[in-house]
């Protein structure tokens, strides 16, 4: 089995936040993998499905984004499964708006919802990170991440998202180069 849990804040006034992409991902590869109903379990939501031949437990933290690591701590004590077992989708400044990049470990790059999972689980997950780009200075950063996406980038986020859950076959199966290749050329198009 697998973990992938997608990093946001609960609650609608947060839905279309750039900080809350994680979120989002989920909620399309549910859709696409037509997963089970949302239940209530480790502090937040999850669903259950196949993608592929895997196994797949999807977990959106109810904690807000600076305790997501007590949720996704609770899943994956729950299942007695080993931090490979995780998969951590979220948003990056550091990533031009839209481009999507996956690595193993590292740091958090002042990530509040990594940091969380670091500090309850340490820093060998992997991640999935989703470009959101920055806002030219770190006084902006704060209101940039929880501000909506614009109008105008709509269309290129549900690009994007829908890239993401037609290629996240490849994930499940390991196969992290082919996921970002396949993603890069759907977004080509």
């Amino acid at each position: 089995m697998q973990i992938w849990t997608g990093l946001g804040n609960p609650g609608p006034k947060y839905a279309l936040h750039r900080h809350n992409v994680g979120f989002m991902v989920l909620d399309v590869i549910a859709d696409m993998y037509d997963f089970g109903p949302i239940q209530k379990k480790f502090s937040g939501w999850v669903q259950e499905g196949r993608i592929g031949t895997q196994k797949v437990l999807l977990l959106k933290p109810a904690t807000f984004m600076n305790e997501s690591g007590r949720s996704v701590g609770e899943a994956i004590r729950f299942y007695k499964l080993d931090l490979d077992a995780l998969t951590v989708f979220h948003d990056e400044l550091d990533l031009a708006p839209f481009k999507v990049k996956v690595k193993q470990g590292g740091g958090t790059a002042g990530h509040n919802g990594l940091r969380s999972i670091d500090k309850h689980l340490g820093p060998d997950f992997r991640r999935v990170r989703i470009g959101i780009g920055h806002p030219g200075h770190k006084d902006r950063v704060s209101g940039y991440v929880l501000g909506n996406y614009a109008k105008s980038e709509q269309d290129d986020l549900a690009a994007m998202l829908g890239a993401i859950g037609a290629e996240a076959e490849w994930l499940a199966k390991g196969d992290d180069p082919r996921f970002m290749s396949d993603v890069a050329m759907r977004l080509q198009d």
